[in-house]
């Protein structure tokens, strides 16, 4: 996909994907914006991360918006009074660190601050393959999204439709640490623990993929 000179907002959790969506896009000579959100997450140390990467990067700017989701909770990263599962990942469950409506929220907004600015793209760091189970984290959703999109603004039913971009939807935690070495992002800056703590807890479903497949990714390097 051509990005040169071309304007894509991209939505920054300060995580290791969309960190890394950033740099290819950075790479590839976009000019990139950068939408994050206070939800009212008790893993808010994202957003120190978020500005971390968007000053390493030296993108446009970063908007941070704000947005309380505790008002009605429904997750254990916006209700304190929820335990954030420590036992791993479960197959065929959602678990309760699903956010409900979270992206379609990101992604609507990250909708209005392009057309505004006139971007052409929307850059989402969503992974299909190491992921908790989130529905809105799957490719049947971002081509539904897609459709509404074209359809929801003036650019797309003038038939110049900003297009959601989703270079790491198919590819798993260590291909990802490998898009991430090659497009120079600081992974040691990047946040994905959900525990709120300063250091990362090392064991909710976050951390949990995080961390297996940077031993995978180091080991496989060790041995070249």
């Amino acid at each position: 996909m051509n990005l040169i000179n071309k304007s894509i907002v991209i939505l920054i959790s300060g995580g290791l994907d969309s960190s890394t969506v950033i740099g290819i896009a950075k790479n590839k000579g976009a000019l990139i914006y950068g939408l994050s959100f206070d939800y009212g997450q008790r893993h808010k140390k994202e957003l120190i991360a978020a500005k971390k990467i968007a000053s390493h990067f030296s993108i446009q700017e970063l908007k941070i918006i704000k947005l309380d989701l505790t008002l009605w909770g429904g997750s254990s990263l916006t209700d304190t009074r929820e335990e954030i599962p420590r036992d791993g990942i479960q197959l065929n469950k959602i678990p309760n660190t699903y956010v409900p409506g979270r992206n379609t929220i990101f992604i609507a907004t990250a909708l209005s601050y392009a057309e505004a600015i006139n971007a052409d793209f929307i850059g989402l760091g969503v992974n299909s393959l190491d992921y908790s189970g989130y529905p809105d984290c799957r490719p049947d959703y971002i081509k539904q999204f897609q459709k509404l999109a074209n359809l929801s603004n003036k650019r797309g039913r003038e038939n110049n439709p900003i297009r959601l971009w989703t270079p790491l939807i198919n590819l798993n935690k260590i291909e990802i640490l490998e898009l991430a070495s090659d497009n120079n992002v600081p992974i040691e800056e990047t946040w994905s623990c959900y525990s709120g703590k300063v250091t990362p807890c090392g064991e909710c479903d976050s951390c949990r993929i995080r961390e297996k497949a940077l031993k995978e990714w180091i080991h496989k390097h060790k041995k070249k």
